[in-house]
């Protein structure tokens, strides 16, 4: 059971999971041995699963954001999977979801002539609807 020392913790690390247990601890009132002791246990009951790093996409050569809700042309997915497989430079997340459709994914492209020759490649696997970002 998380209290909401924990879920300050967590709220914190979201904002900045490089940030010291000194500095965490002094965020949420504990001292750095306390904080410490409190993120293991999170660490170690799997509430916090890893840490990652956010990156600019746009300063990576990746403007282009895209969502595509993806209805398969088969009842077998695994040609539509094959094909991901082979496009994971574009892909951000990969999502199967009931409701509209059966997978959502999150692109980003490095123009649009790529995004283009991406729809042009999916829709032998694939119906889709395409939502382009214009800001977040």
């Amino acid at each position: 059971m998380l209290d909401s020392t924990d879920l300050r913790i967590i709220d914190e690390l979201y904002k900045n999971s490089r940030m010291t247990m000194k500095e965490l601890g002094e965020k949420v009132h504990l001292t750095g041995q306390a904080t410490s002791s409190r993120v293991a246990k999170l660490e170690d009951s799997g509430v916090i699963e890893g840490y990652t790093i956010q990156v600019n996409q746009v300063k990576l050569g990746r403007p282009v954001h895209a969502f595509m809700n993806i209805y398969t042309k088969s009842p077998y997915h695994e040609p539509f999977l094959a094909f991901l497989d082979t496009q994971q430079q574009f892909i951000v997340n990969n999502f199967k979801i009931s409701g509209d459709g059966c997978y959502l994914l999150e692109c980003r492209f490095p123009s649009n002539e790529v995004l283009d020759q991406f729809l042009v490649d999916l829709n032998k696997h694939a119906n889709y609807k395409l939502s382009i970002v214009i800001r977040k």
